[in-house]
């Protein structure tokens, strides 16, 4: 399977967004990652519902809304409304977890559980069969253009033992500093999923990186 590409849009340029949409939408970009951060589990605000719903109106990628945020079961009904085809929560905001991914599913989404880096994997044992994807952090969540954590490459090869082993289809996916020299080793360590905002937004041709990040492969 080729790498899936969602690019980041909170790297995107906010005084002209429909352009940088439109630039998506022109892409071999696979999904288009929202981050929506409420100052409060993360230490930044980034966007809500209302930039989301003008968003969903002309991005024709699927939207993988990923909610940094405390309490994130409050917006499933909101974020199913947007038509969005992932609703990511983080395990660390969630009390009652497995009930919480019943409740996506139900709405009709995809659910992705987020890792942050000092999170392990084991976390996830429980409830990898539930999930659809996983996201691990290979930055602190909260701010964009960070440096890649590298032990980010151990999780990544654990976690794809544990979904090989369990026969699963679980995606992998990995956000935070994304780029020429981390995207080919995140891929060969097991990710399908490459989240990228600063390397794809604020690259010469956009479009080009981000075919270079789809044909990136697994051996």
């Amino acid at each position: 399977m080729s790498t899936l590409v969602s690019p980041s849009m909170l790297a995107a340029n906010f005084v002209n967004l429909e352009s940088d949409i439109q630039m998506i939408n022109r892409s071999k970009a696979d999904w288009l990652h929202c981050d929506v951060m409420d100052g409060v589990f993360v230490p930044n605000i980034s966007f809500g519902f209302p930039v989301l719903q003008s968003v969903a109106k002309i991005c024709k990628k699927p939207l993988d809304v990923h909610l940094m945020i405390v309490k994130p079961e409050r917006y499933i009904e909101q974020t199913a409304k947007l038509g969005a085809m992932m609703m990511n929560v983080h395990y660390e905001a969630c009390t009652h977890l497995h009930r919480t991914i019943q409740e996506i599913h139900d709405a009709g989404m995809k659910a992705g559980v987020t890792l942050n880096p000092s999170t392990p994997i084991c976390m996830l044992e429980d409830i990898i069969g539930d999930i659809d994807m996983v996201l691990l952090m290979s930055v602190n969540p909260g701010f964009g253009g960070q440096q890649f954590i590298e032990n980010t490459i151990t999780k990544v090869q654990q976690l794809r033992k544990m979904i090989d082993e369990n026969h699963l289809s679980t995606l992998i996916e990995v956000d935070g500093g994304v780029q020429a020299e981390t995207a080919p080793r995140l891929v060969k360590a097991g990710v399908d999923v490459l989240v990228s905002g600063s390397y794809v937004f604020k690259a010469a041709d956009p479009l080009a990186t981000i075919e270079s990040l789809k044909a990136l492969q697994r051996d």
